[in-house]
């Protein structure tokens, strides 16, 4: 007999609480700005610390560019706008969260 979850009430194979989790976290700011000498960066805020590390590392490889994450923020080197939020979303964090200033 599985185990039953304490926070969804749901058996720990299909525990939804990861998903409610994100669904109910705060809005993710996603940004491009200039750094030192020029250089375009793309800025990720709003990313739970424990989660940042693992998705920087996903979004780095599955954007070809390097990065690191810093202050509560993932940086990823140069322009990532156009592509960046289909892979937040196949991460699992809503759509509606997501969401994209103009700080330059």
């Amino acid at each position: 007999m599985s185990e039953i979850c304490g926070k969804c009430g749901l058996p720990t194979e299909i525990c939804a609480c990861e998903l409610i989790k994100r669904e109910e976290t705060t809005k993710i700011n996603v940004y491009a700005t200039k750094k030192k000498f020029g250089k375009l960066v793309t800025v990720v805020e709003g990313i739970e610390e424990k989660d940042m590390d693992k998705l920087a590392k996903e979004l780095k490889r599955k954007l070809a560019c390097g990065g690191s994450t810093k202050e509560g923020m993932i940086l990823l080197q140069g322009d990532h706008l156009s592509r960046i939020k289909q892979h937040l979303v196949n991460a699992g964090y809503v759509p509606e969260h997501i969401i994209f200033s103009s700080r330059r």
